[in-house]
């Protein structure tokens, strides 16, 4: 009762919390410079966030759909707004957008990208906004990082890791999943192995997420708008 209750407040303070929001110039420089390609986003990166910013404007969606794939934008709070207004990217958002251009990075075709983002965001989105959070001292601390690690763990760079997990398979649907080759799941760092170790025959993408919101996020939080005409989506 007392977890329950703890997710219920920490899942109030999350919707209830003001979130700030960032122009397109924003995201795109600071994704180029999480990812380590500086404060210029290079062209292969613009037309890999328009690709997905379109396929999922495209994919349209329906609210009332128990289907997350159908009832979610991938990278958008509402729907695309008059002409001449500008869309802002919530974090998460950025987030998201981050994640897809990496997925697009290992080979992932743009729709599948968009499509597992859409299926993830009810558990990845409030996921996020815990993470941001924890305590970073605590998360990023590099003596506990090696004092934690295990033999047969995945080598991380946290205290306390998160995974996106994509499981692709043969065969029918597992659990709730919406179509019979793909799963997607966000684990906390214990429930990681067992999740991968359950069953044969099933191949597995994984992303670890807190050192990557972190790292976003401080970006994000030193950009700068571009003027009104720029960077809208």
């Amino acid at each position: 009762m007392q977890s329950c209750l703890s997710a219920y407040i920490l899942f109030e303070t999350w919707i209830n919390t003001p979130m700030e929001s960032y122009k397109r110039n924003q995201v795109l420089e600071a994704i180029s410079v999480t990812r380590g390609e500086g404060p210029s986003p290079s062209e292969a990166l613009r037309i890999a966030a328009k690709r997905l910013l379109d396929t999922d404007r495209i994919l349209k969606r329906s609210p009332r759909s128990n289907d997350p794939e159908k009832s979610n934008y991938a990278f958008f709070s509402s729907e695309a707004p008059g002409r001449g207004s500008e869309v802002l990217f919530s974090p998460y958002e950025a987030f998201a957008l981050l994640l897809g251009a990496n997925l697009l990075q290992h080979g992932w075709p743009q729709r599948a990208a968009v499509k597992i983002l859409r299926r993830a965001r009810p558990l990845l989105e409030p996921k996020h906004a815990e993470i941001l959070n924890w305590d970073t001292a605590e998360l990023f601390d590099r003596q506990k990082i090696m004092q934690s690690a295990k033999p047969g763990d995945l080598a991380v760079l946290t205290t306390r890791a998160v995974s996106l997990v994509i499981a692709s398979r043969k065969g029918p649907p597992v659990d709730h999943a919406a179509d019979g080759s793909r799963e997607v799941a966000v684990l906390e760092d214990q429930e990681l192995m067992p999740f991968l170790r359950r069953e044969a025959g099933i191949s597995s993408t994984v992303i670890e997420l807190t050192r990557l919101a972190h790292d976003l996020q401080a970006v994000l939080s030193k950009t700068t708008p571009s003027k009104r005409g720029r960077g809208s989506a």
